[in-house]
């Protein structure tokens, strides 16, 4: 897969929670998992990463929960991405280099350089938003996944 494990998680956690409890409403964790195949304690970490990063809020006690720290349109893809693993996915070698750019390119740089290009406006330009609007539009998507 493209994406870490921390990622797909973070992914599919925010889109639930875009999805089902909007941008203003917190959301109680086991609230979020339930009918769902996300693991509890694994979403937990991962969610408490995307506090630290900005993208969700979290309140405890009665009627806390997680929420989005943002309307959905307002967090990309990329953002997500960062948060979850620190790194943009557009940003490392290809093979696996060091250093790789145009001074001091790999055998594969310029052959992946129009495809991270591509890859790269697509995760600034999808948000939240639109992952959230693909999740409902499939309902048997918690079934599959896993």
């Amino acid at each position: 897969m493209l994406y870490s494990t921390t990622t797909q998680y973070a992914i599919r956690g925010l889109s639930e929670l875009a999805g089902r409890a909007g941008a203003k409403k917190s959301m109680m964790l086991d609230e979020l998992v339930a009918g769902t195949t996300l693991p509890r304690e694994f979403l937990a970490k991962v969610f408490q990463r995307l506090v630290k990063a900005g993208v969700l809020t979290s309140l405890k006690g009665r009627g806390g929960g997680f929420a989005l720290a943002r309307p959905p349109h307002e967090i990309s893809l990329m953002q997500i991405i960062e948060a979850a693993d620190g790194d943009s996915p557009v940003s490392g070698c290809v093979i696996g280099l060091d250093r790789c750019d145009e001074s001091m390119a790999c055998p594969q740089h310029d052959l992946y350089k129009p495809i991270r290009q591509r890859l790269g406006d697509y995760l600034e330009t999808t948000t939240l938003a639109d992952l959230a609007a693909s999740l409902k539009s499939k309902p048997a998507w918690p079934a599959r996944s896993g």
